[in-house]
């Protein structure tokens, strides 16, 4: 039975139906585990990049799981099949502004709106700004630590309105700031000090517009996380 790591056990918790694609599959590790357990019936293991994708059809074949889990070598969302039958999408372990690109250069395979599950480690902004602008919403937000990495899971559907986020909401995510746990307080507090240390550095005269945007970007974790200075 294969083990998988805290980070992809909380993306797990999530995946709903009985067909999932797995983007950026990284030894196909997480659908191995949701076949194995049955929380799914069959999946997609889509990696771009040669070395992975062969690394994900040997895991597969050691688990003898080709008859179910489908290993596929392409970009992004290309390798769906056209009107496809998918419940769940997964991708994980990539920066936001990255997994946002993936979306929407694949729009065209999201036409039967699968619940999205999206892990970044950085920058989830422009997730929900994409989930937003596509009529998804968000329905679960985790945030968790492992290994000293600070991990962002957000899970969307398509319900039948229209969310609507705040500039802050977009920032720091809707359910994430309704409960400040102890790693949203980390992560902010790091990044609130990242942004003083670059403030600091500098020069008014030069880098005005710059130093502008980090002091606007102070200003909103402050506020945030209730800092009075």
């Amino acid at each position: 039975m294969i083990t998988i790591n805290k980070r992809l056990q909380k993306v797990s918790e999530f995946i709903k139906g009985e067909y999932m694609a797995d983007i950026g599959s990284d030894h196909a590790y997480l659908p191995i585990y949701a076949v194995s357990n049955k929380l799914i019936s069959k999946a997609i293991a889509g990696e771009v990049i040669k070395g992975p994708f062969e690394a994900s059809e040997q895991n597969v074949n050691v688990h003898q799981l080709n008859d179910v889990i489908s290993v596929k070598l392409g970009d992004g969302l290309s390798v769906l099949p056209e009107n496809n039958d998918i419940d769940t999408i997964t991708i994980c372990g990539m920066g936001g502004p990255l997994i946002a690109k993936i979306l929407a250069e694949g729009r065209n395979k999201l036409t039967n709106y699968p619940r999205l599950i999206l892990q970044s480690n950085i920058q989830s902004y422009p997730i929900r700004l994409w989930l937003e602008q596509f009529g998804y919403t968000i329905t679960n937000e985790e945030i968790l630590e492992e290994k000293k990495h600070i991990y962002e899971i957000i899970v969307a559907d398509k319900l039948n309105y229209d969310m609507v986020l705040t500039e802050q909401e977009r920032k720091f995510g809707p359910q994430l700031i309704q409960n400040k746990n102890k790693y949203f307080i980390k992560k902010w507090t790091r990044e609130l000090q990242a942004l003083k240390t670059i403030a600091q550095q500098l020069d008014a005269s030069t880098h005005q517009s710059r130093l502008k945007e980090v002091e606007q970007e102070i200003i909103l974790i402050k506020e945030v996380l209730g800092h009075e200075n």
